[in-house]
This record gives C-alpha cells, structure tokens and sequence, in this order.
C-alpha cells in the first residue's frame, strides 16, 4: 500500500529532504516498493499550496528529487503511491489540493457511487478517478459543515464512509500552514508519530551503522510517518481510530475520534506487513 509522510516545523520554514530523500528508510527508498507515483505538497511564503507530484516512482523522477532537496515550508505533505483505484496519472497522484490545504491517504474503500451522491456540489473538486481525492472532498464539505473545523471534518467523513462502505483503511494526512491533521483508522495500515525537540541534529541508525546527520537547523518538529524513517527510538505508533492535530505550537493533540471498527472492513491478506499485529 502507498506511504505518508507529514512534517510541520510550526511557525518556522524549513526543509524536509533528510526525511525525503537521506534517511535509511526514506520516502525515496520506500518508493522502491510503492512505485506508481510520488507527490509532494508544502506552503509557498504567503501560505499558498503549491504541489510538486507525477505519476513516477520518486527514485527515478528528478523534479520530486530537486524539490525534495530545495523545498522550503512549515509544513509538508509527501506520498508514494502504490495504485489500488484510479491508474497512474498526475490527477491521481497524492497529495491533493483543496480549499488551501493538503491531503494524502493510505488505504482504500469501495462503492464510489454511494459516496459522489453524498458529495453534492462538493463534487465539483474531484479531478481525478480515486477514492482518496473523493474522501478529501468529503472531508472538505464536513470540515465547513463543522465551521471550518478540520478535525471535526475528518473525524465526520471517515465515520461516514466507515458505516456504510466497505473499507481496508481510511488512514490520512491533512496540512493548512504550520499545522496538520493525522487519523489512523481502523488498524490495519501503521501510521507512527515522532516529536522532535530543537537540537542540533539526529542521530541516526540503520541495520549496520549509527551516524550524526545535521537536520532542519535544529529546529523542532513533529513527523507523521506510515514507517520509522530514521531507525531512532521516539516513534509513537497511533492507536486504531486516534486523530492527531498538530498546531502552530507544536502541541501535539491526540483523541480516539472513532472508537468504533468499520461496518463492512475489508481485511488485508495474511502475512501482509501493513497489517498491525
């Protein structure tokens, strides 16, 4: 299944290629195995999304390379795809844009049908054929439905298409500027929160060695990650339907906003590694 990463510096604007392209288990080197596209989503200096993504593995497609080394933003959103519903196209490749925030998922569910009728007019900002750009739209007409409440928005959408459709995972990552949103829902894909105090850099280890790699100024950080990127201690798996808001603080905020399992899951097939056991 495709991988997530978010990564907000709060206030202050920094660059994410350790954890794009350096770390011992990049989102580069997870490219690898989830090889249908890669995107990468941030917030220009006005706070505008600006969206760098194509339907290439991110190991062979140099412009995700170049901006994955001089992106700049508070926030970001990178993905890699590995397609379930939609073919490899750029309008179905993560993330997506709506109403100035940025949205990637893992996961899928079925019977779009049911899901467009609920849309209304919010189906208007559907460009593509997937089911994740369909869920960000719903999560878009549920957050204004909540007063601008993202969290809410989420936590709304998800529980809807869980009563009614048949899911194998609604994980997903939503950014406005210096902010994001992360829900783990139900529990068969992993999504790991870190939260990085200021220092003056990481220390890192892989199977075979340990290396200091100076990252993001030192400034502090919190990741969302689909896998342990850098192989240190600190990683927080999410539990089964925990929402995660991350704010301009850095304050992490964490709820169960839906206790309950999906109506119809779709479990994965044993053995399968995204499964938590």
């Amino acid at each position: 299944m495709c991988r997530l990463l978010g990564l907000t510096a709060g206030r202050v604007r920094v660059k994410a290629t350790f954890w794009l392209l350096d770390a011992p288990d990049s989102l580069q080197a997870q490219s690898h195995r989830n090889a249908d596209g890669a995107g990468l989503g941030f917030f220009g200096p006005a706070g505008e999304p600006v969206l760098d993504k194509q339907p290439e593995p991110a190991f062979t497609d140099q412009e995700f390379i170049h901006k994955a080394r001089q992106a700049e933003s508070s926030t970001f959103v990178a993905h890699v795809r590995l397609a379930s519903t939609g073919g490899r196209t750029v309008q179905n490749t993560h993330p997506f844009v709506m109403d100035g925030r940025v949205m990637a998922h893992n996961g899928g569910f079925g019977e779009l049908a049911q899901l467009e009728a609920e849309l209304g007019s919010y189906a208007r900002l559907v460009l593509g054929d997937t089911d994740s750009e369909r869920y960000f739209a719903l999560i878009t007409k549920e957050t204004d439905a909540h007063g601008g409440d993202v969290g809410a928005g989420i936590t709304a959408a998800a529980s809807w298409i869980a009563e009614r459709l048949p899911v194998s995972a609604l994980n997903t990552i939503v950014a406005m500027p210096g902010e994001l949103w992360a829900l783990r829902y139900p529990g068969q894909h992993a999504l790991h929160v870190l939260a990085r105090p200021a220092g003056p850099g990481l220390h890192v280890r892989s199977a075979t060695s340990a290396v200091h790699v100076p990252d993001l100024d030192g400034t502090a950080s919190v990741v969302i990650a689909s896998e342990e990127l850098d192989g240190e201690s600190g990683w927080r798996m999410l539990a089964p339907g925990e929402l995660v808001h991350v704010r301009p603080d850095l304050s992490v905020h964490s709820q169960i906003a839906i206790p309950q399992p999906p109506a119809h899951l779709v479990p994965l097939p044993a053995g399968n590694p995204n499964v938590d056991t």
